[in-house]
């Protein structure tokens, strides 16, 4: 489940985004047990639980000192400079929860919510803005009890107020319509008192609990002028927001750069789920125009770490005297993350693509096997799941619990979908592009395209062509990619164009579905939850901005989500995200991608991170929560923010 982020626009060639569901309520079987518990819960605020977990129990006990992937004893201090974390390239607000414009960097540093997951363990939450958890025996609802030292940055006491406030706003149309799709399951937040907020829920639902606890927090006061009036939610532009976070905004400049400050008076910095965290004094966002001046400027010196996406550029760029002396150095850190979906997404709303064997064949067509040896270095595995490299995804036959959901709709169905989940095709001795190629234009013909006067054409006689669009800062690494595909498809008579466009542009035309095909990244998760109805039901289809690019509308999808959502066991659960799997994968919506089973991540010498690694993580986001500088003198460097105008 992700909240915070929506669909991840790929920075570069490769893809490299935790999850939360309810606990179940043990019951008293004594009458007399019962009426007791009742009456002391009537008297007082439960204190349930400090974390609850999907399904079992959470990892650490109640005490327990802090995660074991952090040093607790990491030194404070020092600068950290980086580059644009994604295809963002320059920004125009500091609110990241509307539609329109381009947030900041960073931004995730400085809103907390009442709970926060592990990174070694998947389906957990821990208290922090709250100190405490009760979930409903019916699961219909959670209460949190809100920690009497948490704190917003201008000071004031965090409330039940502004928790009641804060999901109010994100399911108001003032909100990117994602939110209203990701917590439409909450039907309202109760003010129990200023300290305990309740949230109820339409449905029993095992991940509504820790959905409730990881939605972000903010004031009620962010936005609110002098005189009392308010800017309206979805007008916020440099409004620094009041949020509980570990960092405050400190200076900005023309959109292109940003400097954050640790809160000297952060109030949860000695949390169990905080120890061992936030290290930098400063963190220092600078945006560049695209990918090749982003890594030109890191062997110059200009920031600290670079996470690296570009097989090539890992083997044949990040190179150079200052690798081989030692002041940059490489490293390969493994991962266990689901790989989400990366790859060539089709439109769907487009006429062209609404034959199932028309987006087969372009399948087809992809020959990730050339990609692999010549412009990857065997680095990459192709996508062959929604879930690929997790227990979700589906494999061989259906199951008897994957039957159940899909059998009411087999007349609806390709019979293929009961059959053995599809293959990626493959050009590898003794397969070949030439036999991949033919099979693609088999399917072609089927569906009514065939070969004449120099293109494939329908039988209105109008030729099959399509653009492929993408962003200005990624050409570089996507075109030899796209060139390769689209001169695989010149073979089948089919014209691709690549158009690239300034972020800004290219994000809008993606909320408007204004594409025909395009490369995107869907956040991986470890366990499916709410966030797939956003990508793939129905309704978001029809929604501008939601993460369902490709428009997929069907019954049968819609129905294996409700399941997923309502799963009230690890099986039902496991089922529901098979058959969304084998659902979506027949459908061939995706031409896909590849993937690694590592994060390739460059620096400079003196940064350090803890000796035991996460399971679940995202680079960038380990980099900044948990690395520090051997030696945080060295890098107090004069902050940017010192040299520029202050806002």
């Amino acid at each position: 489940m992700t909240t915070g982020s929506r669909r991840v626009q790929t920075p570069h060639a490769c893809p490299h985004s935790v999850i939360h569901g309810p606990l179940r309520a043990a019951l008293a079987s004594a009458l007399a047990v019962a009426v007791i518990l009742a009456s002391l819960l009537a008297a007082q605020p439960a204190h349930a639980a400090h974390a609850i977990a999907q399904y079992g129990e959470p990892k650490y006990p109640a005490g327990f000192k802090h995660f074991d992937y952090v040093n607790p004893d990491a030194p404070k201090g020092g600068t950290l400079v980086l580059a644009n974390p994604s295809r963002l390239t320059s920004f125009d607000k500091f609110n990241p929860f509307t539609l329109r414009g381009n947030p900041a960097p960073g931004l995730e540093m400085m809103f907390e919510s009442l709970t926060t997951g592990s990174s070694d363990e998947v389906a957990s939450a821990y208290g922090l803005l709250a100190d405490d958890i009760a979930v409903a025996p019916d699961g219909l609802s959670v209460t949190f009890h809100i920690n009497p030292r948490a704190r917003f940055s201008n000071g004031d006491p965090v409330t039940a107020d502004d928790v009641k406030f804060s999901l109010d706003t994100l399911k108001s149309p003032q909100a990117a319509p994602q939110y209203a799709s990701i917590f439409g399951e909450i039907k309202r937040a109760v003010v129990v008192d200023p300290q305990t907020v309740r949230f109820e829920f339409r449905d029993r639902n095992r991940e509504l609990p820790l959905l409730a606890g990881s939605m972000p927090v903010f004031s009620r006061k962010w936005g609110m002028k002098p005189d009392g009036s308010r800017i309206p939610f979805d007008q916020l532009a440099f409004e620094k927001p009041i949020a509980s976070g570990p960092y405050l905004i400190e200076s900005y400049d023309n959109g292109r750069t940003i400097t954050f400050q640790r809160d000297p008076n952060y109030w949860g910095a000695d949390l169990p789920v905080r120890v061992g965290m936030n290290n930098f004094e400063h963190i220092v966002y600078k945006l560049y125009a695209d990918s090749t001046a982003r890594l030109e400027a890191f062997k110059a010196g200009e920031y600290d770490a670079l996470v690296e996406y570009i097989a090539r550029n890992w083997v044949r760029r990040d190179v150079g005297k200052k690798f081989d002396s030692g002041e940059l150095i490489k490293r390969e850190f493994p991962q266990h993350n689901g790989t989400g979906m990366q790859g060539f997404i089709l439109n769907t709303r487009r006429p062209l693509f609404q034959d199932v064997r028309v987006r087969k064949a372009l399948d087809l067509a992809l020959d990730f096997q050339w990609l692999n040896r010549q412009l990857f270095f065997n680095q990459y595995t192709r996508i062959d799941s929604y879930f690929a490299n997790t227990e979700w995804q589906a494999k061989g036959l259906p199951s008897p619990g994957e039957l159940a959901l899909l059998e009411p709709y087999r007349s609806q169905l390709d019979p293929a979908v009961f059959g053995p989940m599809p293959k990626q095709p493959d050009t590898d001795p003794p397969g070949s592009l030439r036999a991949n190629l033919l099979q693609a234009r088999d399917l072609l013909q089927q569906a009514g395209w065939v070969y004449r006067d120099g293109a494939l054409r329908n039988a209105k006689g109008e030729p099959f062509r399509f653009e492929i669009l993408d962003d200005a800062g990624s050409a570089s690494s996507m075109e030899p990619i796209i060139a390769t595909f689209t001169r695989n498809l010149q073979k089948l008579g089919i014209t691709a164009t690549f158009r690239t466009a300034d972020f800004a542009v290219y994000q809008k035309r993606l909320d408007a579905f204004d594409f025909d095909v395009t490369t995107i990244r869907m956040p991986d998760v470890q366990v499916p939850g709410s966030e797939q109805v956003n990508r793939y039901g129905s309704k978001a289809a029809d929604t501008p901005g939601s993460d369902n690019a490709i428009g997929v509308k069907s019954p049968a999808v819609d129905a294996v989500l409700d399941a997923l959502v309502h799963a009230q066991t690890r099986e039902q659960l496991t089922d529901a995200a098979h058959a969304l799997d084998r659902l979506l994968m027949h459908g061939y919506y995706v031409v896909p991608h590849w993937y690694s089973g590592t994060h390739r991540v460059a620096f400079k010498r003196g940064l350090a991170w803890p000796k035991t690694l996460p399971l679940y993580y995202g680079a960038e986001g380990w980099i900044t929560s948990m690395w520090w500088y051997e030696d945080p003198q060295a890098r107090a460097q004069t902050s940017p923010a010192d040299k520029q105008p202050k806002p």
